[in-house]
């Protein structure tokens, strides 16, 4: 395994727990030091630095020129450490997750063994996006040539990806983390009767496009009178644009920053409508973890990848254009005035039966085995 260290990451290497592999991490970014949640991986940590010298921390925080400076000479290479370890292990299959983060560091070590197969999982933007960015695109060519096997969050991804040199064995569209604890996160869940929050994403940057929502939300005072307006997840800028509009002088609207997990479940939990915003993404995992949380979904859908899961106006609405306000504030008012309970109880029984862990982790598990056997 080849990967950052990330929450995607981790839950989809629990599927593999007692599943007969023996399991290796490469941390690509290498973080310094093992992770308890996967204490049954062999880690590769603390690979980077060659030495620790004294005043480091300080120099990096008060001297970051000066630091990028020394971390030249300092830093060991990602490709060589990791021929290292590829020659130590012998590994029946490397698989990298994300392409710029997990496969173009060390795409000149697998050219270098062609014999060694290589996996790679899609996530997210990894495709959709950065294709429309000269020098990413460039490394994207470079990249699915050499992989000979393929795990994508969505159909899109897949198309993509035939379309820039990937030849080699599609094993599925599963969710980037694996599938989710149904039984579990039902103890979280309210009665339908019971619900009246509009639950907004509040990310905003690159592809999140949470202020464009905040701003349909704003405009629409009188109709939501009655429902709890909560934000979030919400990054700086989206905090500070919602206590500087009149968002913030509404008793029933209220922002969060970074919340755990479990909080977030138990947002979703009492929530009745879920709104993701974005210019690109895979399945969006917390539309899909609201909907296994019984919660009306309103997401964009950049690419047609949205709708894979969601049919407009049957289990869900689309967004289109995610900067147009009009197109959301139609999204919103139809949501609210109309009967969407068949909806969810549509999705209770289509989608999320889907997104159980255990049947996702089955099939997970088969594929591996397949690609040890082939």
């Amino acid at each position: 395994m080849v990967s950052m260290p990330s929450l995607h990451f981790f839950r989809w290497t629990e599927q593999l727990k007692d599943a007969g592999h023996e399991i290796y991490w490469f941390n690509v970014t290498d973080g310094g030091s093992k992770v308890e949640r996967i204490s049954w991986v062999h880690q590769i940590v603390g690979w980077k630095l060659k030495c620790k010298y004294p005043g480091r921390y300080f120099i990096k925080n008060k001297l970051p020129k000066v630091y990028a400076f020394l971390q030249q000479f300092n830093e060991n290479k990602t490709a060589e450490i990791f021929e290292q370890k590829l020659l130590e292990i012998q590994p029946d299959v490397v698989h990298s997750f994300a392409l710029y983060v997990s496969c173009s560091p060390i795409l000149s070590v697998m050219q270098k063994f062609p014999n060694v197969r290589w996996c790679y999982s899609s996530w997210g933007s990894d495709l959709f996006y950065f294709q429309n960015q000269s020098i990413y695109l460039k490394e994207i060519k470079a990249v699915l040539p050499r992989i000979n096997y393929l795990f994508t969050d969505c159909k899109r991804d897949y198309e993509i990806a035939k379309k820039y040199g990937f030849d080699g064995k599609f094993l599925g569209v599963f969710p980037g983390g694996g599938g989710f604890l149904l039984e579990e996160i039902n103890n979280y869940s309210m009665p339908f009767e019971d619900r009246n929050t509009i639950l907004i994403k509040g990310f905003q940057g690159r592809s999140g496009k949470a202020l464009v929502v905040l701003n349909a939300i704003a405009q629409l005072e009188k109709q939501l009178v009655n429902f709890k307006i909560v934000i979030f997840g919400a990054d700086k800028e989206v905090i500070q644009y919602f206590y500087k509009s009149k968002l913030a002088s509404w008793s029933n609207a209220s922002v969060f920053g970074k919340m755990t997990h479990l909080e977030v479940l138990k947002l979703m939990g009492s929530s009745l409508i879920y709104i993701g915003n974005s210019n690109s993404d895979g399945i969006p995992n917390t539309m899909l973890e609201a909907i296994c949380m019984n919660v009306f979904p309103i997401q964009s859908n950049p690419g047609g990848v949205t709708q894979e899961i969601i049919t407009h106006k049957k289990n869900g609405l689309l967004i289109e254009d995610c900067e147009n306000i009009d197109e959301i504030i139609a999204n919103i008012k139809w949501a609210i005035t109309t009967d969407i309970k068949d909806m969810i109880h549509y999705n209770i029984n289509e989608i999320k039966s889907s997104l159980d862990y255990d049947s996702i982790k089955i099939k997970v598990v088969k594929e591996y085995a397949n690609i040890s056997i082939s």
